[in-house]
């Protein structure tokens, strides 16, 4: 059997029992290459351009991956003495891909079928251990084509990019959609003009009961304006309202000192609140992002895991069904935890509002038959983990719950000021008599403006009839600011794209890990900021290829993937109308294309192709696209090297130029703001002293690209001319001018507080920090354009903060270059467990979770768990026992590397798919 992920072989295995072998894949094995690595006698053949041959009905060219070759080589060996081969990768299209890889990579003379699982308990895998299946020729189909998709959708539109933004940008089908909403949601920040108003606020004493606070709503039988009353830019939306300032609502503030109160009405309604629906993918991520602060990357890891323990059901869904045993669980613990009362005569069913909520088939919930209370597992999950499980359960458990029942009340109550003016004051509250589902989980919500939250507490009203006389004190008048909407956090931007059809549960993180990672947003407490660069980039697409960054266009397409997944249109037909347009390739050798009113149309067919969008970018000025107007002749560019302003100095007229913060949001640029850093920047440079080694003067000054501080060279004194009569000597070639040193400033330094003792250390740098005792390659600590890090020949390992390029030491080096290396925005995961200190080294021995699985350690030595070691049980001997075992094999030796790929063709796929085989690359091991 043969799974994703190492952590699920362990519990399957002790499910399954003898006779089975449980190994993983560790997710994909195969996948397109970039062309760049495709074997030299295919660059310039049909799949040169994108390792797809888009003239042959798209057939795609896969590679095994470089680091799962030994992988592949792992399993076949292992399918030698099977006489079966169960292919139990996740259940949605990825997983349905990978099966099939698997099957093209391993050609595989034993049967072999599918097995699918919503939960890794011991009912549910013996389940589905009697319910195999074929591999899902539809799900695989559509997988491929969002696959080849995006790679024709990224290598035609990202050289746009390179050549007209900065060069090694990337546009990706989604990724710019979302990129896009964050840029307009700032773009209505930027234009936003606050509109000032007031309102008056009083607490109002009824004869022998509470008091309550109630706020003015009626002025002459007008409705006082709230913010809500406003456009962005500052005007009423109608003018049938009383906009009071401070100045008006003082004097009615006033008139209202001897008024007499009284009761004028009171409306009661009743109250009821539903339970929301199970959990799926988004709104698991929405509500961790409200309530535990994870973002989407560690919601899903954390979801990950407590699925591959057996804690959960699988966590990427878009179905909110629960099954008929969770529907008894469910109702079965709320009926024991909160009373039979609480629990409705019949199970509550949700719709859902998917077109094609099916990859997962059930809602996120616990596992198991029965579930397990956080209580009873509060001994074996901690922190993230925990937290997220009891959110999960619940969600499950309130979700078959009853409604929420109660009373809306409104009073209202009136005065005459002392000119005459009839005023009239509000309060609401509701009483909730029946908390029903209340009583286990309420769903948080976002705001929708700066200074909103929540929601306003529940509150309860005094018992007051019309007519009942009221004491007024307090009264006091407010002056209030609209605000701009709000920025979009992950929580609110998951659910605009949901909402809007954009991208499918499993896609929702990995669009935001994108966007944040490729420096189109980036955070400011929770928000996400879109940066100038997502200016530029947005507006090109805007201006020049606005289908593709369309909202209702990219959703259509997710429709087409889903219909190819049901079988409703073909995989082959959409992606020939999808590149060539309505016409078809020019040369015919693909198939025509479809017609439009068929099921292959959908988004295809409002689209005249992409082939060849870069081949005619004269119509795209470069300079006009990365400039953004600021206001008084200033504007600000998007360059190579960041934003920077460019504008007349205020007094002489003389263009100043001045590089942008990167702290500095867009909406925070304004004209006065502008001027502020372009006079602050052309002040000069500052001195801060002498070099003592050489004598130069140090100075700081800020440049296009950021504050620094450098050294003066002055020219050398010309020679003095030799004695008359001398011989002449040949004289050497003019020597080159000394370049100067220079050293950015850290994040946390100034030009304005930066030391002499710092700027040395500054142009000190890179650092030589020492040699490496095995290789002599020599380390040094340097500060580049994504931050500090290390570099060993072409090894190079990132720190954590600049002030490591200053402190870090040889050995500390050395325990960074002994861990396994991570890829560039992948963050170090905690170790599983610490031991205690390793006899040899004395350095402490921790658990780790590596690339290839768990493994023991002492910062120098690492040594990879065996099959039968638990990294929850292991001992400080075992582990020990192991590095020593490690350390006497001493090092690995490099071996050359193996021959190019030969090009084959796979065996066919199943009978149901009647697509052209897929070409792949024969691992060498093979």
């Amino acid at each position: 059997m043969i799974v994703e992920s190492p952590n699920k072989v362990k519990n399957i295995s002790n499910y399954l029992g003898p006779g089975y072998v449980v190994e993983a894949s560790v997710g994909h094995i195969r996948d397109l290459p970039q062309p760049s690595q495709l074997p030299e006698d295919m660059k310039k053949g049909p799949f040169g351009k994108f390792a797809v041959d888009v003239e042959h009905g798209f057939e795609p060219y896969y590679v095994v991956d470089s680091d799962k070759k030994k992988k592949v080589s792992e399993l076949k060996r292992a399918l030698k003495d099977a006489d079966e081969l169960i292919l139990a990768t996740d259940r949605d299209r990825e997983g349905e891909a990978i099966a099939w890889h698997l099957v093209q990579a391993l050609e595989p003379r034993i049967p072999y079928r599918r097995m699918v699982f919503g939960e890794i308990t011991r009912e549910a895998i013996q389940q589905a251990v009697q319910e195999l299946r074929d591999i899902d020729d539809r799900l695989v189909d559509a997988q491929e084509t969002r696959r080849i998709l995006d790679r024709l959708y990224g290598y035609e539109l990202s050289p746009v990019l390179w050549r007209k933004v900065r060069a090694g940008l990337s546009a990706g089908r989604v990724q710019s959609v979302a990129t896009r909403l964050c840029v307009e949601r700032e773009r209505e920040r930027m234009a936003f003009v606050a509109a000032g108003y007031a309102d008056i606020t009083g607490t109002f004493q009824p004869e022998g009961d509470s008091a309550f606070s109630a706020k003015l709503s009626q002025v002459e039988g007008r409705r006082v304006a709230s913010g809500r009353d406003f456009h962005d830019d500052g005007t009423l939306k109608t003018q049938n309202v009383a906009h009071l300032d401070v100045a008006a609502a003082e004097a009615i503030v006033a008139g209202l000192q001897d008024a007499q109160f009284a009761v004028r009405g009171v409306e009661e309604k009743p109250y009821t609140r539903r339970p929301a629906a199970p959990f799926i993918t988004s709104t698991l991520q929405q509500e961790a992002s409200r309530k535990l602060r994870l973002n989407a990357r560690q919601t899903m890891r954390t979801a990950q895991g407590l699925y591959e323990r057996g804690y959960i059901t699988y966590m990427r869904t878009d179905s909110i069904q629960l099954s008929a045993q969770a529907l008894a669980a469910a109702r079965s613990q709320a009926r024991e935890l909160y009373g039979p009362e609480y629990v409705p005569d019949s199970p509550r069913n949700y719709t859902s509002k998917a077109k094609n909520a099916q990859e997962g088939h059930e809602a996120i919930r616990p596992a198991g038959e029965n579930f397990r209370t956080p209580a009873q597992v509060s001994g074996e999950l901690r922190g993230d983990e925990f937290r997220l499980y009891d959110l999960i359960w619940k969600r499950t458990v309130a979700s078959q719950m009853h409604d929420a029942r109660g009373t809306t009340a409104t009073v209202r109550l009136g005065a005459t000021t002392a000119d005459g003016r009839d005023v009239e004051f509000s309060a609401s509250g509701t009483i909730i008599t029946f908390r029903g589902f209340l009583a286990a989980y309420e769903e948080g919500r976002d705001a929708t403006r700066d200074d909103e939250g929540s929601g306003d507490d529940d509150r309860r009203l005094p018992q007051v009839a019309a007519g009942d006389r009221l004491t007024a004190r307090d009264l006091a008048a407010d002056g209030h600011e609209t605000t701009p909407p709000a920025r979009y956090t992950e929580a609110s931007l998951i659910k605009t794209l949901e909402e809007k059809g954009i991208g499918r549960p499993s896609t929702f993180q990995s669009i935001i890990s994108t966007i944040v990672d490729r420096g189109y947003v980036w955070y400011k407490g929770s928000a996400l900021v879109p940066s100038w660069l997502a200016f530029a980039v947005t507006r090109l697409l805007e201006e020049h290829f606005p289908k593709l960054v369309d909202y209702d266009f990219t959703a259509e397409m997710e429709n087409d993937l889903d219909a190819i997944s049901r079988g409703e249109a073909e995989r082959v037909d959409w992606l020939t109308r999808f590149y060539f347009g309505a016409d078809g390739p020019a040369n015919g050798s693909a198939p025509a294309a479809p017609d439009a009113s068929g099921p292959a149309g959908g988004a295809a067919a409002e689209l005249d192709g992409i082939k060849g969008l870069a081949d005619d970018l004269g119509a795209i000025d470069a300079r006009e696209i990365s400039t953004v107007p600021i206001g008084e002749g200033i504007v600000l560019r998007v360059g190579r090297y960041g934003p920077y302003l460019e504008g007349p100095d205020a007094e002489t007229g003389e263009l100043l130029k001045a590089s942008v913060p990167e702290d500095v949001a867009p909406d925070e640029m304004t004209v006065a703001k502008a001027r502020e850093l372009l006079t602050s920047q052309s002040d000069g440079d500052r001195v801060l002293g002498q070099d003592p080694a050489s004598g130069r003067t140090v100075v700081a000054r800020v440049g296009r690209y950021g504050p620094y501080v450098t050294e003066l060279i002055e020219d050398e004194p010309a020679p003095e001319p030799a004695a008359e009569g001398a011989p002449k000597k040949r004289t050497a070639k003019k020597a080159a001018k000394a370049k100067p040193r220079t050293g950015s400033l850290f994040k946390d330094m100034s030009v304005e507080t930066v030391t002499l003792e710092q700027a040395l250390q500054l142009l000190s740098l890179p650092r030589v920090v020492g040699a490496d005792p095995e290789s002599g390659d020599e380390i040094t600590a340097q500060n580049g354009r994504y931050g500090p890090y290390l570099k060993k020949g072409t090894d190079s390992r990132s720190l954590e903060n600049e002030d490591q390029l200053l402190t870090i030491t040889l050995p500390e080096a050395l325990a960074i270059y002994a861990q396994p290396k991570t890829r560039r925005g992948a963050v170090a995961k905690p170790p599983l467990k610490e031991l205690g200190p390793d006899p040899e080294s004395g350095q402490p021995i921790v658990v780790k979770d590596g690339r290839f699985g768990p493994y023991a350690t002492d910062g120098t030595t690492n040594a990879t768990l065996r099959k039968d070691d638990d990294p929850e049980t292991l001992t400080l001997e075992r582990a020990a026992e192991l590095l020593a075992e490690k350390r006497a094999k001493g090092p690995v030796k490099k071996t050359a590397k193996k021959a190019a790929a030969k090009r084959t063709t796979p065996a066919k796929k199943t009978a149901a798919k009647k697509t052209a085989a897929k070409k792949t690359a024969a691992a060498a091991e093979s």
